[in-house]
């Protein structure tokens, strides 16, 4: 059966979207379509490009997570620069594309300037994941024809529309990274890299800031677990499927190949709603 993909955001929880596509696929869905926002705008470039699940699970796990924070940001209202994510996608993604993608594919983004939403759809997919990943506060804004864009979660956790005006009449299968409102399922702490000693890392989780950065991540946490649920039930997707990730934060260095099979177990509970779609 055709299906089009919503993937949302949430960090390195968006692992999971690699095992939901793997047993999406062995399920006999045909993926014709995919819509990512923050990681799961990462995945589904990935996808889009020509990469199976195995490929896109392999790549991730043979780089140095850490990577991605590329190191103190020099000057900027940002922790980290994204240069060690801007040389790997250039290693792994090239000059691939919207264009030379195998199915459509859009990644999205939010204008800091203008507060509305970028939907990018052509143009070279390494520097529409840069600013999809631009988490506001940790890694800078990516410049991107003339504008600051930064996450796309910030405006819409889960790309519904966006799925759907891809493949217009096929159903959308919306993969959310976050539980309903709810108490928070974990310490929310600063992010910290192998960068720093540990001693400076454990010093800072003491600190007045360190306090008030989980306060702030506390109520991000909030605005956006309300957010995605409102629109959700706004945009309707055909099937809702929650990988069980509450308990990774969104900057936590991960088992990779473990954090992918929480997306295949996410899929097996899905099932019969799936199958509804084929009946």
């Amino acid at each position: 059966m055709d299906i089009s993909l919503a993937l949302g955001g949430g960090g390195a929880k968006g692992l999971a979207h690699i095992g939901v596509i793997r047993s999406l696929e062995r399920e006999g869905f045909r993926i014709r379509a995919v819509a990512g926002t923050s990681f799961g705008g990462l995945v589904a470039a990935f996808h889009a490009a020509g990469y199976d699940a195995r490929q896109i699970e392999d790549l991730y796990a043979a780089v140095d997570q850490h990577l991605f924070f590329g190191g103190a940001a020099r000057g900027g209202a940002a922790l980290y620069d994204l240069s060690g994510a801007s040389n790997w996608l250039r290693l792994t993604l090239g000059d691939r594309t919207f264009e030379d993608c195998i199915v459509p594919c859009a990644v999205t983004a939010t204008n800091l300037d203008t507060g509305h939403e970028v939907l990018i759809s052509h143009g070279l997919l390494r520097e529409a994941v840069l600013a999809a990943i631009a988490f506001p506060g940790v890694f800078p804004p990516a410049e991107w024809q003339g504008q600051r864009l930064i996450d796309g979660a910030v405006i819409d956790p889960v790309p519904v529309a966006n799925a759907r005006s891809l493949a217009p009449g096929i159903p959308v299968i919306a993969v959310v990274l976050s539980l309903p409102a709810g108490p928070p399922s974990r310490r929310l702490s600063l992010p910290v890299t192998e960068h720093l000693p540990r001693i400076i890392t454990r010093r800072l989780a003491k600190t007045r800031i360190a306090r008030g950065w989980a306060v702030f991540m506390r109520s991000v946490d909030i605005g956006s677990r309300q957010l995605a649920e409102l629109q959700l039930r706004l945009q309707q997707p055909d099937v809702v499927i929650r990988p069980a990730v509450e308990h990774i934060g969104l900057f936590d260095r991960v088992d990779v190949r473990l954090t992918t099979c929480l997306g295949d177990a996410a899929v097996e509970a899905a099932i019969p709603q799936l199958r509804e779609l084929t009946a």
